[in-house]
């Protein structure tokens, strides 16, 4: 791997230039926190392309044999590296849908589905700029794959590097505003306040039959996009009115994702295993005493702390499928933690990859994430398909990057948009339990969504 440090630039002015290449990714930091939002990474220009869909895997367009996570590993093999200090030395950025649960468990098949998502697509970047926020460092990486001959990876490595920097500039400080929408989208829902209620007593109903306790249930907004949107412009002002620490903008063929997300779903650092279910909302309130009261009254409320503690036991039952024996534990449980426009209750559950297992194998025991699924999470996913009907594709899925050195980083796909040409998709939801009241989850889906759409206003 070949490096070269270059004069701090904003992530935003990088990624803007950048664009000038196919396939820009984004990785995003746009809240600041140490470690969770120490990183931007900025890449662009894949060497490669893996897509899975309709249960066929393909690289570059042509098949790849076996199940997804076979065929994923099997593209990345070529390309391993040994793992150094960089937090991405290269390798696959992209998503996984939620949908791809039914590849791995036997879950009912939803009603609808747009298309307009893969149920994997990684892209492969041999060259990316890290930006640490906490240094100020900016540093330019470049593998060289995929070339295998050493003086050619070297060659390659050398003119990427180039080539970057030069697009990049050493200017910093020159960044545009980003513009304003044309015209106001008409956002339409699969749910109404009454159908919602009524979603949320069925699931309470399935909760007293003894099915289930607890499941996530989403509306799906669609709007219908103008002529000339600019999706990289919504992404800017999305980080504005709801800045987080796992914001995400990707660029791949016929779909833009703008994501920001404040939940991890799975992280691997060498064997280290974390991931931070978010399980209770509360929305901010202007008032800072009224703030401070509704942040507290999260903390103390026994219908929110119970959802948290039963997704924590969820994900403690997921990660010992792939952790050595004992080492899954739960550092924070029901934690605070303060956004935009809302206060969520946040836990850590963490453990020690087993040997002989790497992040596809993390990613394969513990897909779809938990916290937007439910407990029993097979039956709450079945649940869900029932009573929200349409395919919730990117939605509560994963986006992320898989590195070249084994290491893993992912965000639960929520408070995200996904855009093709025409048309723009956000869902919003809750998990429900019995302590459910059907207007309040209501209202929490739209006090979700409310800064997302104001990014579009």
């Amino acid at each position: 791997m070949w490096t070269r440090e270059i004069p701090f630039i904003d992530p935003v002015a990088a990624a803007a230039r950048l664009r000038r290449l196919p396939g820009l990714a984004f990785l995003d930091s746009a809240m600041r926190h140490d470690p969770l939002g120490r990183y931007a990474i900025v890449a662009a220009d894949p060497f490669a392309r893996f897509r899975f869909r309709d249960g066929r895997a393909t690289l570059d367009g042509t098949p790849v044999p076996g199940d997804p996570f076979t065929a994923l590993r099997a593209c990345l093999a070529p390309y391993r590296l040994e793992p150094g200090s960089e937090p991405f030395p290269g390798g696959a950025i992209g998503y996984l849908a939620y949908d791809l649960g039914a590849q791995l468990e036997r879950v009912a098949a939803p009603a609808r589905r747009a298309g307009l998502t893969d149920d994997i697509a990684f892209n492969l970047y041999d060259t990316a700029l890290v930006i640490d926020h906490a240094d100020g460092a900016c540093r330019l990486v470049a593998t060289g794959f995929p070339e295998s001959d050493p003086t050619a990876q070297q060659a390659r490595a050398e003119e990427r590097l180039a080539c970057f920097a030069d697009l990049l500039g050493t200017d910093g400080s020159r960044i545009e505003p980003p513009s304003q929408p044309a015209e106001k989208l008409t956002w339409r829902s699969n749910f109404d306040r009454q159908t919602y209620e009524a979603a949320v007593e069925k699931v309470r109903a399935y909760i007293r039959a003894g099915d289930i306790y607890q499941a996530n249930i989403a509306q799906r907004f669609t709007a219908d996009l103008p002529a000339g949107f600019d999706p990289f412009a919504l992404y800017r002002r999305l980080r504005d009115t709801n800045p987080a620490t796992f914001g995400a903008y990707l660029e791949l063929e016929g779909l833009t994702i703008a994501s920001s997300s404040p939940e991890r779903f799975i992280r691997l650092d060498g064997r280290h295993v974390e991931t931070r279910p978010i399980k209770g909302t509360a929305r901010r309130l202007d008032d800072p005493a009224a703030d401070r009261a509704a942040a507290e009254a999260l903390l103390a409320s026994v219908k929110e702390r119970a959802e948290n503690v039963m997704i924590v036991d969820l994900l403690r039952n997921d990660l010992s499928r792939v952790c050595a024996p004992g080492s899954v534990t739960v550092p924070t449980l029901c934690g605070l933690e303060t956004y935009a426009n809302v206060h969520h209750l946040v836990s850590v559950v963490t453990g020690t990859l087993r040997d002989g297992l790497d992040a596809l194998d993390l990613l394969k025991g513990t897909f779809p994430g938990g916290s937007i699924t439910g407990a029993p999470k097979i039956r709450a996913m079945d649940i869900i398909t029932e009573i929200e009907g349409d395919a919730r594709e990117l939605y509560c899925g994963a986006i992320g990057r898989i590195g070249f050195d084994g290491a893993l980083d992912t965000s639960i796909a929520i408070r995200t948009v996904f855009m093709d040409e025409t048309q723009a998709v956000l869902q919003a939801g809750g998990g429900v339990t019995l302590l459910s009241e059907p207007g309040p989850e209501y209202d929490e889906t739209l006090a979700k969504a409310a800064r997302v759409f104001e990014a579009f206003a």
